[in-house]
């Protein structure tokens, strides 16, 4: 018997449909918050802000959501949950346009730690940022969101015929030369396709002259909707799984938590699949600045160094997707640490410091799961293998605040459809809730 999701796992999905690209996460959190009575702020302003004010700011695939605090930030610190709304992917060239044996493609680069064998044979559509020029104002540019959910692009593989080894031997790709999606054919006449064929789509989807577009940042993506699948629903079947479950989590938590002393922020960083190391990115100093506005210069009882005051009292929460055990490669996990799906949030260890957990920090998550009555589980890799990293340890170490790494169970990781558990999401968002009070 089918056994409908959780309300909370619905609204997951919705989220995932709605967020193709980092600029598209950014644009539905923004929205949701607009209608919870959040408000935005430019970063060029002079801010004057009050207790409980609820504001965000956004930087192209970033976002940065708080709710002030009753108390000031140098008293009572903060209590942030950070996630990150990049996922791996394909995304084009800044001149794609190829014609290769009567086909019209477009040329790719790799985005992230994809798996890219997931991406041939999927119906991909095409999303991202386009900047065009403004002829109201001159020298001046606009952004517009783009959004192709129709397939239009294609990666097919090479037919088993003609590579007879592919199933013994495994298959290998140069990226270079295997994954440049198929978007048309050429004219009937067999006239060379011109630089202008990308171009052209983009002016036609959004209704301007071709001239008027400057540059892109375009990603494709998959077209099959977010789901719930298993025998009973207990699976979530879905694309960006790692790390927009993350982002919903902590933006569900951030609407549902009543004010509370500490001042609560949402830090949602694009670049996380390649670093950091951007002006968007958990390395950058888009966060340290606004923690400074707010303990030192414009936030309610403001202070001068009252920041180095705020972190000692702070907390913080990184969100990033955590791996479950794999049925079909068992041998992969380490033999006591090994998350199952639905079975509660997952705190990541890691003594070298990939993950930022501490013994004190994961006390303090631990506490609150059993507060809120939910299990949790712990992750730590082999120790003969490479660990992975999150934003935790480099936003610990640019702020200064004590912080736990902690994610849902998922398999499939950085493929183009991956697989979590329908039950999950709830509890997580549970306990963010009651971190973002305590």
């Amino acid at each position: 018997m089918t056994v409908r999701p959780h309300p909370t796992t619905q609204d997951l999905l919705r989220y995932i449909d709605a967020s193709p690209t980092p600029v598209h996460a950014v644009a539905e959190t923004a929205r949701r918050l607009d209608a919870a009575g959040f408000s935005p702020l430019a970063e060029g302003a002079r801010w004057t802000l009050a207790p409980g004010d609820a504001r965000y700011v956004v930087r192209g695939g970033s976002v940065l959501a708080f709710r002030v605090g009753t108390a000031p930030a140098a008293e009572a610190g903060f209590r942030i949950i950070g996630a990150h709304t990049d996922s791996p992917n394909l995304r084009l060239k800044p001149r794609p346009d190829l014609d290769a044996h009567g086909y019209r493609q477009l040329g790719v680069e790799t985005y992230g730690g994809l798996l890219a064998y997931t991406w041939l044979d999927r119906d991909l559509g095409l999303a991202g940022a386009v900047l065009l020029r403004d002829d109201a104002a001159p020298g001046r540019t606009a952004t517009h969101l783009l959004r192709i959910d129709r397939p239009i692009l294609r990666i097919p593989s090479l037919a088993i015929h003609l590579d007879r080894e592919v199933n013994s031997g495994g298959l290998k790709l140069d990226f270079q030369r295997h994954l440049p999606p198929v978007l048309g054919l050429e004219s009937a006449d067999g006239a060379q396709v011109s630089a202008g064929t990308l171009r052209r789509l983009l002016a036609t989807e959004l209704q301007v002259e071709p001239e008027r577009v400057l540059s892109f940042d375009l990603a494709l993506h998959d077209t099959v909707p977010a789901t719930v699948g298993g025998l009973d629903g207990e699976f979530i079947f879905a694309p960006r799984l790692d790390n927009q479950a993350m982002c919903h989590a902590g933006l569900s938590a951030l609407l549902r938590a009543a004010p509370a002393a500490a001042t609560q922020l949402l830090c949602l960083y694009d670049h996380e699949e390649i670093g950091s190391g951007s002006a968007t990115g958990a390395a950058g100093s888009m966060a340290v600045e606004l923690l400074r506005r707010l303990a030192e210069v414009e936030g309610p009882g403001a202070t001068s160094g009252g920041l180095p005051r705020a972190a000692a009292h702070s907390w913080q929460v990184s969100g990033d997707m955590a791996h479950a055990l794999h049925p079909n490669h068992s041998d992969r996990h380490e033999p006591r640490h090994q998350p199952g799906l639905n079975r509660g949030p997952v705190i990541k260890v890691n003594s070298a410091q990939k993950y930022a957990t501490t013994a004190e920090t994961a006390a303090l998550f631990e506490a609150l799961c059993v507060d809120a009555g939910v299990p949790s589980q712990r992750f730590v890799t082999r120790t003969d293998l490479a660990c992975g990293s999150t934003i935790g340890p480099i936003s610990a170490a640019q702020l200064g605040i004590r912080t736990v790494d902690v994610g849902n169970p998922m398999l499939s990781m950085h493929s183009v459809r991956e697989l979590a558990g329908a039950h999950d999401p709830e509890p997580m968002t549970e306990v963010m809730t009651r971190f973002f009070v305590c």
